[in-house]
């Protein structure tokens, strides 16, 4: 039986709405969903959304504590179907470029690309450095995928809730997660 589980990580950069949106979309695709958000997520959150903490967790099925390296998402024989991290902070694609796993989030990440899994980063920064595209590439190297949240005009969306909910769509189509009505090109 195929483990339908997916890691979902949110760290401190602009765009929250692209984690929930990632969660709620994995939930009516009956995917399970472990969370991981850092304090700067936390902080964000705060910023960018009316949700509390709690609201958050609730929307995943499992919820980690960044410090707890320990947690079942640390280790490869934990199976999953991958993971996204949405929003991705510069520091923190830094980080799994760098294979510093000094966080649950980072070390999540680091063994989904150790075990060969898709590992999916909605990278939220512009313009950016050379040191930002050489951090994009060593991930990309190392088998992740850069994936910012560029909004796609092709299918004529009239809401940023229907941008959002695109980029999310596709990211998780990334992991072979198929989500239901899903508006898509030529269908």
């Amino acid at each position: 039986m195929e483990t339908r589980r997916l890691v979902v990580g949110i760290s401190g950069a602009t765009g929250l709405v692209y984690g929930t949106r990632v969660l709620e979309l994995a939930r009516k695709a009956g995917v399970e969903t472990h969370l991981v958000v850092t304090p700067a997520g936390q902080q964000t959150r705060a910023y960018e959304t009316d949700l509390t903490a709690r609201d958050l967790a609730a929307m995943a099925d499992v919820v980690h504590r960044p410090a707890d390296i320990g947690a079942a998402i640390a280790s490869g024989s934990f199976r999953t179907m991958g993971m996204i991290v949405a929003p991705c902070s510069i520091r923190t694609l830094s980080a799994i470029a760098h294979a510093n796993g000094d966080n649950l989030l980072t070390r999540a990440a680091d063994v989904t690309l150790k075990e060969r899994r898709r590992l999916v980063l909605l990278v939220r920064e512009t313009p950016l450095t050379l040191g930002h595209l050489r951090a994009m590439t060593a991930v990309t190297e190392s088998g992740g995928i850069v994936m910012p949240p560029v909004p796609a005009f092709y299918l004529r969306p009239r809401t940023v809730e229907e941008l959002v909910e695109h980029t999310a769509g596709r990211a998780l189509d990334l992991l072979g997660i198929d989500v239901p009505d899903l508006p898509r090109w030529g269908e």
